[in-house]
């Protein structure tokens, strides 16, 4: 018997029981815990009325989320469990059961409730940095979840350790034995870990990005980076989820440079007929001369052709002789001036208008310029005005759009066949 519980066994006069010995353990254990639980209380009051008034004061804002009122809280929990760790050699015997259970109990607590501070102070200073710009959409929740992961798995081992009596240094031998199936288990999670890392070092993701994943038919604005998990808003509302190292194993599309620079690419091809394609005739170059915007380069361009013809002697009355200006190159050159004088238009960003390579659809004719918005709706508006235009203008230089024969043109083509097989039969009966 301790000498507090020889106290406790005078104080109560329990030497007249049969049982004074049992009930001075138990009573002195009562008062043990509940003196250590009346001081969680106290040392609670004074870190949330005093400590916490203190931070409150400072002019500092990172004090305030790392020592919040759940922090404050989880700190004075510390305060029971070691309290009984260490006074119960004053209550309790060594040989006793009680003794051996209490002490494990004050391990385990501790144990958890310093996991727990941990925690909330990886919660604490994961919420400061998002508050900095520098590191607002960096994807830190998917290391903040790792290490959550990998800090309670430590205190998994602990606490086994101390309920089996064993050396942690044990477990994790037993559990060395078994890492296969350990990694089995958590390989989205080791996988995640790794492409968080390789996301978050690269600069390759962000939160608030717009991405596109084609493989898992994602488009869309990336609304958090998490250890198992990337979600993307799709721009129909959709909320598609996708793993890790989904992004850093395959391909995908991050349109933030674009977002940056201000402009978006227009790129569209439209394609002619190659019938329609042929040298320009005088009255076409003066037709062609109407137009404000091709006025001087038609000028230029036929002094350039003039000159180099008759400098080299060229035949001029055989039209594959020497050089001609084409109307599909005149167009072109009204094409790409057009675009140079519209305002939406970015003319210090490359713009051209060129010929790719034939097609059996025809000759592809393609529009590369740069708007200078990134806003779907005006880019989307800008590109349909610049083709609406184009389209209404390529007849004007004698050219035809390829088009695929619809249904009209089929029954277009069999009435004039009709219509042509009627007149050449009523000129027969007429003869």
């Amino acid at each position: 018997m301790t000498e507090f519980n020889q106290f406790i066994h005078h104080l109560l006069n329990l030497e007249k029981l049969a049982a004074g010995e049992f009930w001075s353990l138990v009573i002195s254990t009562v008062i043990l815990v509940l003196a250590a639980f009346l001081l969680n209380h106290i040392v609670r009051y004074v870190l949330l009325n005093g400590i916490h008034r203190f931070i409150k004061m400072s002019k500092n804002t990172w004090d305030d989320t790392l020592l919040n009122d759940q922090v404050l809280v989880r700190i004075s929990k510390l305060t029971a469990p070691i309290l009984i760790y260490y006074t119960i050699p004053m209550m309790l015997p060594p040989d006793n059961i009680g003794y051996e259970i209490l002490v494990k109990f004050s391990l385990v607590y501790i144990t958890s409730s310093s996991l727990l501070l941990v925690n909330g102070w990886l919660i604490a200073t994961y919420n400061i940095f998002q508050l900095k710009d520098k590191y607002k959409n960096r994807p830190l929740k998917g290391m903040l979840q790792t290490t959550q992961v990998f800090l309670f798995l430590i205190g998994s081992i602990i606490v086994i350790s101390i309920i089996i009596s064993k050396s942690p240094t044990y477990l994790l031998t037993t559990l060395g034995a078994s890492a296969a199936i350990i990694i089995l288990i958590f390989k989205d999670s080791i996988m995640g870990f790794v492409a968080g890392i390789q996301l978050s070092a690269n600069d390759m993701i962000k939160v608030g990005d717009w991405i596109t994943v084609p493989n898992y038919d994602a488009d869309g604005t990336v609304l958090e980076v998490s250890l198992n998990t990337v979600k993307v808003q799709n721009f129909d509302n959709t909320i598609i989820t996708l793993p890790p190292y989904a992004l850093t194993s395959g391909s995908f599309r991050n349109w933030k440079g674009m977002l940056k620079s201000g402009n978006r690419r227009i790129k569209r091809a439209i394609y002619m007929d190659m019938t329609s394609i042929r040298f320009c005739t005088t009255n076409d170059l003066e037709e062609f001369k109407k137009i404000d915007l091709i006025r001087d380069y038609i000028e230029q361009t036929e002094k350039e052709i003039g000159n180099h013809n008759k400098q080299n002697n060229i035949d001029a009355s055989v039209w594959a002789n020497g050089r001609r200006q084409t109307n599909v190159g005149v167009f072109r050159a009204y094409l790409k001036n057009y675009l140079l004088h519209q305002p939406t238009i970015n003319a210090t960003n490359l713009c051209m208008v060129r010929q790719l390579q034939p097609t059996e659809k025809g000759l592809p004719v393609e529009v590369y310029a740069f708007a200078n918005t990134t806003n779907w709706e005006e880019y989307e508006q800008i590109q349909s005005d610049l083709f609406d235009h184009i389209l209404a203008t390529i007849p004007q230089f004698g050219l035809r759009l390829f088009q695929t024969p619809t249904g009209y043109d089929l029954s277009t083509l069999t009435t004039t066949r009709i219509n042509t097989t009627v007149s050449a039969t009523e000129e027969k009966q007429q003869n």
